[in-house]
């Protein structure tokens, strides 16, 4: 296009004789538009074609005047123009679309990735306080029945071991077992919740079952708290002759129904397990 500067040159001589039609008038903006915006980047293919559609109209202009050819030629030259600028604002779009959809698939992976590490990461805790739990099992075998339960890791000790009868003072023998209890709740299993539960078993009247299977429950629990158990993870509760281990009709039912149970359960359980 390089005849053009000496068009533009000719037609401005001429300008004074002739008055520029408004299509091309027209025409010439919106090239100005179209070249100086996306266009130029994004369609230049499309900018080229109404640059050699202005140009012939131009040339029209130069030789014909203000004639219908001129006038036909400007008008289609700013609908070419005006093609360029749509198709550019369209590419635009459609560009800002992907990145916008690229953004969403990254963030969609990276959360997808965050959850998939998170239940890897819950898995292990899970994993850990199962294994944990077990070994806190194997430790307390010899300190008396164990067994697991929905409530968490039962512990349960006669009550001949720790009292004598109708009493709430811990015997020498039962400083033993609750020396191993102790150690292995906070060498062992600290992530742990610890509840001390008492028990009795039918005979005298449930008032004084209930306060003689509290007093024992606390004795056990200030015992452990003062052999290293943290008191805020360890609580105490009397329940009498409530959850009977056998029948209270012979002796021997009688005295399995005399115990102490220590639940322990991982931090975030039910507190109360009766």
């Amino acid at each position: 296009m390089k005849p053009a500067p000496i068009v533009f040159g000719s037609i401005l001589l001429a300008a004074c004789a002739t008055a520029t039609p408004p299509e091309l008038h027209d025409a010439r903006v919106a090239y100005d538009r179209a070249s100086h915006g996306a266009a130029a980047g994004l369609a230049p293919a499309d900018l080229h074609v109404a640059g050699e559609q202005l140009h012939a109209a131009e040339m029209s202009f130069h030789d014909e005047g203000d004639t219908y050819r001129t006038r036909a030629l400007a008008y289609a030259a700013e609908r070419k123009a005006e093609l360029a600028q749509v198709r550019a604002d369209t590419i635009a779009a459609r560009d800002e679309h992907r990145a916008a959809q690229a953004s969403l698939d990254a963030l969609r992976r990276e959360q997808v990735s965050l959850t998939a590490a998170r239940l890897t990461a819950a898995q292990l805790e899970i994993a850990r306080i199962k294994h944990q739990l077990e070994l806190t099992q194997q430790k307390l075998a010899s300190v008396g029945t164990v067994r697991a339960e929905a409530r968490g890791t039962v512990i349960t000790i006669p009550g001949s071991v720790l009292f004598a009868t109708d009493k709430y003072d811990l015997l020498p023998q039962a400083l033993v077992k609750l020396n191993d209890i102790a150690s292995v709740l906070v060498n062992d299993a600290p992530d742990t919740r610890v509840s001390v539960e008492g028990y009795t078993d039918a005979r005298g009247s449930d008032e004084h079952n209930l306060e003689l299977a509290k007093n024992r429950a606390d004795s056990v629990r200030t015992y452990l708290v003062a052999h290293g158990v943290d008191p805020s993870r360890i609580s105490a509760d009397g329940f009498g002759p409530a959850s009977p281990r056998s029948a209270n009709a012979t002796p021997e039912g009688r005295a399995e129904n005399r115990r102490v149970e220590i639940v322990v359960q991982p931090k975030g359980g039910m507190r109360k397990t009766r």
